[in-house]
This record gives structure tokens, sequence and C-alpha cells, in this order.
């Protein structure tokens, strides 16, 4: 999950709402459409297909007062279309393998700003886990990510990652933002004095010649 700021331009003072970009990467049945539907309509699907190309949802949410507009893309991640139903009981180990190269394709096209989170997600498949958490954590440390670990058939921690990784990425913009008006305030006139150098004659205003 990467996620990225196209907040509306605004003078001072600072903008009353943000808009963040949210794009969810992976292999194909990892669940990132149903990701996407659990956080924004509350809705899971265990027959929906693999997604074609992109897919698109919004939801706001408030930090800090200011509300967040998430616009939140879901990329397609398969070689082949197919039904997501029989994937999602496959093991989750291969696609574990490819998160470097995921991690890879995205550090080479995204901008340098971009809040990068690592979510194992089906977290409710415990008998089919291929991945300790501890693993996966050092994982994350090792590549300067956050992670977490999901549900979106049981709504388990999906809340809380996009709320997370929202809320870093606000705080990131917020402090650029408030740096940006400081360099942007004109400084104040400075008083010079000036000392007469010896024998000079300072001549008090006015008075005739």
């Amino acid at each position: 999950m990467a996620t990225r700021l196209t907040d509306r331009p605004h003078s001072s003072p600072p903008p009353r709402y943000y808009i963040l970009t949210v794009v969810l990467i992976g292999d194909s049945g990892v669940g990132k459409s149903n990701l996407l539907s659990r956080f924004t309509r509350n809705e899971f699907n265990l027959e929906s297909k693999s997604t074609i190309g992109v897919e698109f949802a919004t939801r706001s949410i408030q930090v800090d007062g200011k509300t967040i507009k998430a616009q939140i893309w879901d990329t397609a991640g398969q070689e082949r279309y197919r039904a997501i139903t029989s994937a999602y009981y496959r093991g989750a180990h291969a696609t574990y393998e490819n998160v470097n190269r995921w991690l890879k394709e995205l550090r080479d096209h995204a901008d340098n700003n971009i809040v990068i989170m690592l979510v194992g997600n089906k977290s409710d498949l415990r008998h089919l886990r291929a991945v300790p958490t501890d693993e996966a954590k050092q994982f994350a440390a090792d590549n300067g990510l956050s992670f977490i670990e999901t549900s979106a058939l049981d709504s388990s921690n999906v809340e809380l990652a996009f709320q997370r990784i929202l809320t870093e990425i606000y705080k990131i913009v917020s402090k650029r933002a408030l740096e940006e008006n400081a360099a942007n305030i004109a400084p104040t006139r400075d008083t010079i004095s000036i000392t007469p150098t010896p024998g000079e004659e300072v001549k008090a205003p006015g008075g005739c010649c």
C-alpha cells in the first residue's frame, strides 16, 4: 500500500481538507479489492473477480480536526484474469516472496515522498499461514516500511491500516506546509544605527540652515 499527496492549493490559512491518494499494489489474489471495498463500503465479496485495469473508490476520515479525502486505487496484480475465490485459500508464501519486486518497482517509478505500508492480508486463514509475523515485521523494519496484518473477510485491522497510513502522510504534509509558510513570511525591517565618524557633525532634523 502506497500513499501520495494531491492536496488542493490554498493560500493562508491552511487548507480545510486534504486529498490523499492510496494505491494498492501486490500479486493477484492477495485481497486488494476486498480491502478497498471493506474500507470504503464495509463490504466483502468472496465471489469477486480479479481486477481488470484499475478500480477506484473514495472515503473521508478525520485527522487532527482536518478532513482527509482518501482516493483509493486498486490495481490489477495478475498475469491472467481469473476468479479470486480459489486464490483466496492459496498459501501466502509465494506472494510474500514477490514483495521485493513490488517494492523495487514502486521505488523506481514513484515519488520519493511516498509512504509505504506492508499489509499482510487474510490473517483469518491461520491454518494456512506461511510467513511468521516476526519475519514480516523484520522485513518491514529493514526496508523502512510500516507493517500491519489485516483480514478483509472479518474486517480485522482494515480501518486501522488505512487510518495509520493516511495519518502518517498527513503529518508529513502538514509539517511541510508549515515550513513553506514560515519561509514565505517577509522579514521585518531592521533599524540600522549609524555612528558619525570623528569630526562629523550630526544635525538635528528641522530648523533653519
